[in-house]
């Protein structure tokens, strides 16, 4: 349905999460992935969803130059806020292990930005969801870094792993935004954007 209010646009996914790309496969989009390095550093001012905000639009700018009027850019970012700090991908595995250590037994939030940009538009949105970890011993842990390797995930995990689902107690709000992308605010936005052109 949404690519059929799309079929005058060209879509450009900006990112290299197979999560990502799996969600707009499954919107049924017709898409095409373009990717640029980019150093993911911000302003140690910013906070929470300032963070991933700046971020999505950081990774937007390298693509300006080169979109064409039918083009819709999209970038994220994705971070866990808690203890009033954000915890990114984790370094290493002890750096791993020491985030899932102080998201146990405690709640923290899922962050993630999205940005579209065309040659005349660009809109940043964001989605907060709150996930409640139970008690996680240290095996658990060593159990799942061992066999899971979540260390291209924010906050080092995935929901969608056998953490998530030995271990997430309670979630208040989007379950997919905490996998990396708000889709039903990307469907409503993309759906606006098709109808404003």
């Amino acid at each position: 349905m949404l690519n059929q209010n799309l079929k005058n646009h060209n879509i450009i996914l900006a990112s290299a999460s197979p999560r990502r790309q799996a969600f707009f496969k499954d919107l049924e989009l017709d898409f095409e992935i373009r990717l640029k390095p980019i150093k993911e550093e911000y302003p140690p001012r910013l906070r929470h969803f300032e963070i991933t905000n700046y971020l999505a639009q950081l990774k937007a700018l390298p693509f300006k130059e080169e979109l064409l009027p039918e083009d819709i850019l999209i970038t994220s970012d994705t971070i866990v806020w808690h203890h009033n700090k954000a915890l990114g991908k984790p370094e290493n595995e002890d750096d791993a292990f020491s985030i899932l250590k102080s998201l146990s037994d405690a709640t923290h939030e899922v962050i993630t930005s999205v940005c579209f940009t065309t040659t005349n538009y660009e809109k940043t949105l964001h989605d907060i969801t709150k996930v409640t970890f139970k008690v996680l011993s240290d095996e658990e842990i060593k159990y799942y870094l061992k066999h899971y390797k979540p260390f291209d995930k924010a906050g080092a995990y995935g929901i969608q792993d056998w953490i998530g689902q030995i271990g997430v107690t309670k979630i208040d709000g989007s379950y997919f935004n905490v996998m990396g992308l708000p889709v039903h605010l990307v469907y409503k936005t993309l759906n606006a954007i098709a109808n404003r052109s």
